[in-house]
């Protein structure tokens, strides 16, 4: 005999007790920021190298900074990290090799043809509080962002998550909501998202102290030299409210350089990569 009872062959009706009746329709449109993720973006070779490399170069980082919406003043108001401004051809042929597929996968249109990129380390108590990257970009509306993770194995500190916050939409309004998704900082991955969206690293926790063990990222903000047409699509209005969102967190007397002392660089062409077939080697 089943356990399960059998469905009424007559609905019940809901009567206006329960839910009374309203004459208005007015929810709160929650967005997630679209995201997609790479697993072995390097390779294990390439990416212990990398991590080598910032481990060595520990008296060269500097301490990060954010800027103040209101007066463009640099600060470090709500951020413990280091920071190193970097360049590497090898990481921007690979970035290339993979945009058309992240790009699809965002539903994002714009032409992409510059990055800046940034070496990080987290270490005891290291953090960035919510924020966009709208100051890093001229566009935030089609900039996209890009966080590849490095850190010894085992892996010697814990906390250090990404926070990526939803989007809320109230009528013409738009803002971070509550709401977000977690993602891991899993070594030789890489995580894209759109610059406009509310995000935040949570606390790390290093007990030895050593820089060796600190939480590694190269950070990169990959925008186009022209802004993008009107969206045409629902897809690509997702970024504009994101961005809409954004605006306000973009410093009133604009910033003329980056506060980590980071330069744009050329990406080059696509190259015919295997990752840029969905379901290709190192699509996740």
């Amino acid at each position: 005999m089943s356990g399960f009872a059998k469905e009424p062959a007559t609905a019940t009706e809901i009567g206006t007790r329960i839910l009374p009746s309203s004459d208005r329709w007015s929810p709160a449109l929650v967005l997630p920021a679209p995201v997609c993720r790479f697993e072995n973006f390097l390779g294990a070779e390439r990416a212990d190298a990398l991590l080598e490399y910032a481990i060595g170069r520990q008296g060269d980082f500097t301490a990060g900074t954010v800027l103040d919406p209101l007066t463009g003043e640099e600060s470090r108001k709500g951020r413990d990290s280091l920071v190193l401004p970097v360049t590497s051809a090898v990481f921007s042929r690979h970035l290339a090799d993979c945009l058309p597929l992240v790009q699809e996968s965002l539903g994002h249109r714009a032409a992409l043809d510059r990055s800046l990129t940034v070496l990080t380390a987290h270490g005891d108590g290291g953090h960035y509080g919510m924020h966009t990257d709208a100051s890093r970009v001229r566009d935030v509306s089609t900039a996209v962002s890009a966080v590849y993770y490095l850190h010894r194995r085992p892996r010697g500190f814990g906390g250090g998550q990404l926070r990526l916050h939803d989007t809320m939409v109230e009528g013409h309004r738009a803002r971070p909501a509550e709401t977000y998704r977690t993602i891991e900082p899993e070594h030789d991955t890489i995580v894209f998202f759109p610059s406009a969206a509310f995000h935040e690293v949570v606390p790390s926790a290093c007990p030895s102290g050593r820089f060796a063990d600190h939480r590694f990222t190269l950070t990169t903000w990959i925008s186009g030299r022209e802004s993008a047409p009107p969206p045409a699509d629902a897809g690509a209005r997702i970024w504009q409210w994101l961005a809409g969102a954004a605006e306000g967190t973009r410093p009133l007397h604009g910033a003329t350089a980056d506060p980590g002392g980071a330069g744009t660089t050329a990406l080059p062409p696509a190259g015919p990569a295997a990752r840029r077939v969905a379901g290709g080697p190192g699509a996740g």
